[in-house]
């Protein structure tokens, strides 16, 4: 049985209870690290916890689940995913974070890993999944927290909701049937979706802005009947460096359901001005992205409530 343990390390300029505190709370992981597509808690205590997590990998989107051990005064985490994705037998590893002077500290990334049946091809293909994603994500920690006050300003959340005198099914095959989009909303001119396995979608969409032109979007969904649809830009309109979503459907018991649509956007400043104009900075992207994103969700919401109410 071949065991492989690798170690990626990063030096941060930040203090080391802020690191920490970023790399425990992985709700905020889809912000900071680009593999990563959604994170779902399935358990959670003190200092033990369960999570899900979705990511791409050598291009693929896998999905496991790990368990995490969170030990804030030597400022170390833990995990070890249940039923790894294939081709991992099994992958575990930790997140150390060390002092290295009064505002930095060293960030060290610990895997260990095995392929199923030994396999050298498939030991091949995960050494260069985790070597890839290890990267990848240390970088983007480190520029997440080194640039933390500017994504304070570039940076925004926002949401969208509608109460629906219909049944929160409905509602749901609505979104989840974005194949159909082209036929049921105006704004959108053309849509591929493929389902590799149940509730994991990929979605690439022209959507018509206001003034007729496109642009094309690709996203990776993942899928929770019938309650929420949880996505992430992989492709962006270039005025966005992130972009993930949310789709909520909740219904009250009483045939009444509301769906929200929830955004988080980062500004991409470098295009800002050939966008919008040489006057043109962040209050005017994040207002432009604000109307365009929540005109489309409203739009689509507006669709999805009509939908659901002619079908009660």
């Amino acid at each position: 049985m071949t065991v492989r343990e690798v170690e990626h390390e990063i030096t941060v300029a930040a203090p080391v209870e802020r690191v920490y505190q970023l790399i425990a709370e992985v709700e905020n992981w889809p912000l900071i690290f680009p593999p990563t597509i959604y994170v779902d808690h399935v358990e959670r205590g003190e200092r033990e916890e369960r999570i899900r997590i979705w990511a791409t990998a050598n291009d693929d989107v896998k999905n496991w689940t790990s368990r995490r051990t969170l030990d804030a005064e030597a400022r170390r985490i833990t995990f070890r995913q249940e039923v790894p994705a294939d081709p991992v037998a099994a992958m575990g590893g930790a997140w150390v974070i060390e002092p290295a002077g009064a505002d930095s500290c060293r960030v060290r990334l610990l895997h260990d890993y095995r392929a199923i049946d030994d396999d050298p091809a498939k030991l091949a293909w995960i050494d260069e999944a985790v070597d890839r994603n290890s990267r990848s994500e240390l970088a983007a920690l480190k520029a997440n927290v080194e640039r933390v006050a500017a994504e304070d300003e570039l940076r925004f959340s926002f949401a969208d909701a509608v109460t629906v005198r219909g049944a929160a099914k409905d509602v749901y095959d609505f979104l989840n049937e974005a194949d159909l989009w082209k036929e049921r909303l105006p704004h959108v001119a053309k849509v591929v979706l493929t389902e590799t396995s149940p509730g994991l979608q990929t979605l690439r969409m022209d959507t018509l802005t206001k003034n007729g032109d496109s642009h094309t979007t690709e996203s990776v969904r993942v899928c929770f009947p019938h309650s929420r649809i949880a996505y992430k830009q992989t492709t962006l309109p270039a005025l966005m460096n992130l972009h993930t979503g949310l789709w909520t459907v909740e219904e009250d018991g009483e045939g009444t359901t509301t769906v929200t649509s929830h955004h988080t956007v980062v500004v991409n400043t470098e295009n800002i001005t050939r966008i919008l104009g040489a006057d043109a900075g962040v209050p005017e992207a994040r207002a432009f992205l604000r109307e365009a994103l929540g005109g489309n969700s409203r739009a689509t919401l507006g669709y999805a409530k009509e939908y659901a109410e002619a079908r009660r």
